[in-house]
Parts: C-alpha cells; sequence; structure tokens
C-alpha cells in the first residue's frame, strides 16, 4: 500500500526537551497525513517506552538519546519509518529495521556546536571558571591561579571534522598539537595542523587531553584506568564526544584521587545523567548536559530535514537513507 494513501499517520518525536519539534519543522508540508506527538521527556524503562511507542507509525530519534535495538523495533507492530538526526547512529539496529522492510533516514550535521564547547570545556577548567565564580557571588576575589594556553599541549584522540577544528582553534592560541587514533596517520595529522603522536606519548605529555573519536567496540573504553595513570597529575581530560569512550568509574576514581587535575564533561554513560551522579558534584568537573550539537544553526537543519524525509517517504522516494555499517571511524 502506498504510504501516501494513508489517513493520518501517527509520528513520535523522542526526547524533544525543549520542544523544539514544532517551532523548527515545517510540519504544514504533512498536513493531513502526519499526526505529530513530540516527547519532552524520557523514558529509560524499556517496557514503558514500548508502550508509549506502540500506536506509532513513524518515530524521530533526537541523536542517541534514546536506544532503539531490534527488540523494541520488533515489540512496535505498527513501525513504517525511523528518522534519527545525523546520518550515523550507535543506539538504533538500522540493520533490523531494514530487514524487516523499515527504512532509516536521516540528516545533515553542521558539526560546528561541538568544537566550541569543547573550547568552553576547556577554557573553564584551566582558569578555574566553576571555582572563581561561586567565589564572586560568596562575595569573595581573586583565589586561583589560570593556566595560559600558550605552548602548553593539546592532545587529540581522534582528527576527523571536529578534532580538526579543535586543533585550529588550539593554533590560534600558540598551543603544541598532538593528535592520534587507530587510522591516523603523520601525514594526516600534518595537513591538520598537528603532529602525530603515539598514544601513549600522546597521554604522558599533554595538558589537555580531548576525545574526538566515534564510539565503537574498538573505542569503547578507550581511556581507562591504565591509560588516566599515565596522563600528567596536572593535565585535564575533556569528552564531548560519546561518554562509553571513558571508564566512567574508573574517571571517578581517579578524580577522587586527585591523579588528573580535572575533567570536562559532556557526554556520559547514561544520559540524563542520574541526579546523584558524582560528576554532578566533583569539585574538579567542569559538566555540561550533552548540549554540544544543541544550536540554533543545528535545531534549523535538523527539524526541517525531519520532516523533508517524513515527506519523500509518503511520495515513495526516501531520501538520506542511514548506513547500517556505519561511519568510519576518526
Amino acid at each position: 500500500m502506498n504510504p501516501a494513501r494513508q489517513p493520518k499517520l501517527r509520528a513520535a518525536v523522542l526526547d524533544d526537551y525543549q520542544d523544539a519539534a514544532r517551532r523548527y519543522g515545517p510540519w504544514h508540508l504533512v498536513d493531513g497525513e502526519v499526526e505529530l506527538t513530540a516527547f519532552r521527556d524520557h523514558l529509560a524503562d524499556e517496557g514503558t517506552l514500548v508502550e508509549r511507542l506502540r500506536p506509532f507509525d513513524i518515530i524521530c530519534l533526537m541523536r542517541e538519546r534514546t536506544p532503539l535495538p531490534a527488540r523494541v523495533i520488533d515489540a512496535l507492530p505498527n513501525l513504517k519509518l525511523i528518522v534519527t538526526t545525523a546520518l550515523w547512529n550507535a543506539v538504533l539496529d538500522v540493520g533490523h529495521a531494514n530487514a524487516k522492510g523499515i527504512p532509516v533516514t536521516g540528516t545533515q550535521s553542521i558539526q560546528s556546536g561541538t568544537p566550541e564547547l569543547t573550547w568552553l570545556l576547556l577554557l573553564a577548567l584551566g582558569r578555574h571558571f566553576e571555582q572563581e565564580r561561586r567565589n564572586l557571588r560568596d562575595g569573595g576575589w581573586q583565589t586561583t591561579i589560570g593556566m595560559d594556553l600558550r605552548k602548553r599541549t593539546l592532545g587529540l584522540l581522534g582528527l576527523g571534522t571536529i578534532g580538526t577544528r579543535v586543533a585550529k582553534v588550539a593554533n590560534a592560541f600558540g598551543m603544541r598539537v598532538l593528535a592520534w587514533s587507530q587510522n591516523l596517520t603523520p601525514e594526516r595529522a600534518g595537513e591538520a595542523g598537528a603532529t602525530y603522536a603515539d598514544k601513549a606519548t600522546l597521554l604522558a605529555e599533554s595538558d589537555f587531553v580531548s576525545l574526538h573519536l566515534k564510539l565503537s567496540q574498538r573505542t569503547h573504553h578507550i581511556v581507562g584506568a591504565a591509560e588516566l595513570r599515565a596522563m600528567k597529575p596536572t593535565a585535564y581530560l575533556i569528552n564531548t564526544s560519546r561518554g562509553p569512550l571513558v571508564d566512567e568509574q574508573a574517571l571517578v576514581e581517579a578524580l577522587r584521587r586527585g591523579d588528573i587535575a580535572g575533567a570536562g564533561l559532556d557526554t556520559y554513560d547514561v544520559e540524563p545523567l542520574p541526579a546523584d551522579h558524582p560528576f554532578r558534584t566533583l569539585p574538579n568537573v567542569v559538566a555540561t548536559p550533552h548540549i554540544g550539537y544543541v544550536t540554533e544553526a543545528q535545531y534549523r537543519l535538523f527539524f526541517p530535514q525531519i520532516v523533508e524525509d517524513i515527506r519523500a517517504w509518503l511520495d515513495g522516494s526516501p531520501i538520506r537513507l542511514v548506513r547500517h555499517d556505519g561511519p568510519p571511524e576518526a
């Protein structure tokens, strides 16, 4: 049956925390054919999630906020189309959806917000921003001594699009930039304004270590207890990529012991971050709620393209089909 002839298909937008879907998406393009429901909350319990999604024909995912594994897809009898923001989603079983005849489409990404947030976290750590802000609000005045970035070393684990943008800013600050990943070559590093170093050298010599890798089996916990011990006690770790790149418990313990000076974090193993998580209260952590990609420009791209994907599918010609074998690693 042609999906365009089915009256009022039901579409769900998940994890729309800022109530942005209706504001940024041109839903009038599917008026009369699609009924939109945008959920502002997050459901972590899989059974509750399935009950919520069971009536829907179309599910729109905001990045990787809600996993959609095979068992969830199998429990949704009405599901006909999945749309995800970006062209890769590590918590969505694209291959299984395709095997069931359910197309998965995506959107483009700007990838400017995350490198900018990386620098917000790095600068906040180097200049003790959180501590000085609290001191000032409490009536105090200068209590810390900040770190000059010039001639300091930034180590980048991953030198793809985002890592390269971070490297360019580091060059402007007069920093030495080291880079490593499993696939990186010295020539590619040089083109991006960095110097190739093996992982051990990068960890030992960097004042800041920033992660910009895709999450995969090879990169899961690529920074663990051993890597944290290899860093200088005055160094900072920054993760604006994916939480599971770092062994979270090992990082908590290293921060508590003072093995490293601190961490700037935007991504976590469990999101939203539990209310009692140590990252919310550790004094040497600057934490943000996974907002690296949450910008006006990105949302003005994500939501219109979600509607474009639905419109194209309704017309029988799906666009921006997502690969099930994933992207290349940085």
